[in-house]
């Protein structure tokens, strides 16, 4: 995209860079131990990323976002703190000062919210094992090991009548906080299914680490039972652990979970779920129209195979450092990453065309779809890249096994520059098609065409 604030292939795909920077690894820190309840010490971290964080420990989010899609994620050392800025556990106009006594809350807020559900549904505080299970038998030992650790933990008086006074806060806020026990169980029930489902094989859940999978438990029932508009849907679980593997701390990644859900829990609705999916028929009709008509012969449902791909932001497809790197990349709204000067480079030029035109009702470009969001068109892109393999499948039994076929397989930098070739390239046919003719004799293509790109990048 040259000429643009927004980035180039390479810049987006890391390209450049080291190959210890361009394959980042798992930080490894934590392997071998249950999550930590709370980690205080990350209030007053500062991060090392150029010019992101002032003295006080301000964060430039813009700066923030366009760092981590210049350089295609940020280095597993720099990537807990990271995410608690990116997805808004900690605002980033707060200082050091101000995040230490906000983590005090959200640690007591959350420790009286789990209290709570807990006395409601007691018989559902452990969770009951048939023994066949060895990793989760040896993971309530050591889930029950970190809680007797917590509990001996000293504190200063003074901070023990802090923490005093913001349980009687918190209990307060959430007095009048009620549960429907039938929902209750029955998102507990599921969750109990999905929990030892989770991907066990990652070195976070190895040895002692099993005992983060209670962690996961408790993370998750705690959601359901404060969110009944949202409550627990299969899938969750897999988002959640990816926050516990990062964040290695059951309040922070609670906090963190609890935000992105904020913006995404459509996504685990059946409104939301066909959304996503009609949404990327439509793409993958503008992009190949008869790879599209391939896949919708028989109905818009062959095209399933897809939402676990949007739902968990393609977790599996991608090799696991990778697929963190993507989740920061896609959590950068996708692509939305335009400065407040572009914000108001767009406005500006609004302004010009409205009173450079007789007919001030004359309505605004309608031939992008902004609804096309940057995860669609990585999914575009691994399709188009699968096309000759997509067109041999006959039915969805077939798409099924196509798509597990790619689990772990994918290369993140290649697929990044494709998606971002068919976003370029959609793009500029759509506002170049529009301009034929419309209120082009003021502009020429190319500038109308970037006021279009701009239109579909621009924050939301």
């Amino acid at each position: 995209m040259e000429g643009l604030n927004t980035g180039s292939p390479r810049q987006i795909a890391g390209e450049g860079t080291s190959p210890s920077d361009s394959q980042q690894q798992p930080d490894v820190r934590f392997q071998g131990r249950v999550a930590a309840v709370s980690s205080p010490a990350l209030a007053a971290a500062r991060l090392t990323l150029p010019g992101v964080m002032d003295a006080e420990g301000r964060v430039d989010e813009s700066r923030l976002r366009m760092h981590i899609f210049k350089n295609g994620g940020v280095p597993p050392s720099e990537r807990g703190l990271v995410w608690r800025f990116l997805f808004g556990m900690y605002p980033c106009s707060s200082t050091a000062l101000e995040r230490s006594l906000l983590q005090e809350q959200l640690l007591v807020r959350y420790r009286v919210m789990k209290t709570k559900w807990q006395q409601f549904v007691p018989s559902a505080v452990r969770l009951h094992l048939n023994g066949t299970d060895a990793e989760l038998v040896a993971a309530v030992r050591y889930f029950d090991q970190r809680q007797e650790l917590a509990h001996q933990q000293n504190q200063s008086e003074e901070v023990s009548d802090r923490l005093a006074f913001l349980e009687l806060q918190a209990q307060i806020l959430f007095e009048r906080v009620t549960f429907d026990q039938q929902e209750l169980r029955e998102a507990i029930r599921i969750i109990d299914k999905d929990v030892p489902r989770t991907n066990r094989d990652l070195s976070f859940y190895q040895g002692e680490g099993s005992g983060s999978l209670l962690v996961l438990r408790d993370i998750l029932i705690t959601y359901a039972a404060f969110h009944p508009e949202v409550s627990y849907a299969q899938g969750m679980n897999d988002l959640c652990s990816r926050f516990l593997e990062v964040l290695d701390s059951e309040v922070d990644t609670f906090w963190s979970f609890s935000c992105y859900m904020e913006k995404f829990s459509k996504d685990f609705m059946a409104d939301g779920l066909h959304s996503k999916i009609k949404l990327e028929a439509a793409l993958l009709k503008e992009l190949d129209p008869p790879l599209y008509a391939h896949l919708v012969t028989d109905s818009m449902e062959s095209f399933a195979f897809c939402h676990r791909w949007l739902l968990l932001g393609f977790q599996r497809e991608f090799e696991q450092s990778d697929a963190l790197r993507l989740f920061e990349i896609l959590s950068c709204d996708h692509l939305e990453l335009i400065s407040q000067q572009v914000t108001q480079a767009r406005y500006r030029e609004r302004l010009a065309h409205k009173y450079s035109t007789e007919d001030h009702s004359e309505p605004e470009l309608q031939a992008l779809n902004t609804d096309f969001t940057f995860e669609l068109f990585i999914c575009a892109a691994i399709l188009l890249e699968n096309r000759e393999s997509l067109l041999r499948c006959r039915d969805d039994v077939q798409l099924i096994q196509f798509t597990s076929s790619l689990q772990g397989t994918l290369d993140l930098n290649s697929t990044l520059k494709k998606a971002e070739y068919h976003l370029y390239n959609y793009c500029k046919r759509c506002a170049w098609d529009c301009m034929d003719g419309h209120f082009s004799s003021h502009k020429s293509k190319e500038e109308d065409f970037l006021y279009q790109l701009r239109c579909l990048l621009v924050l939301k």
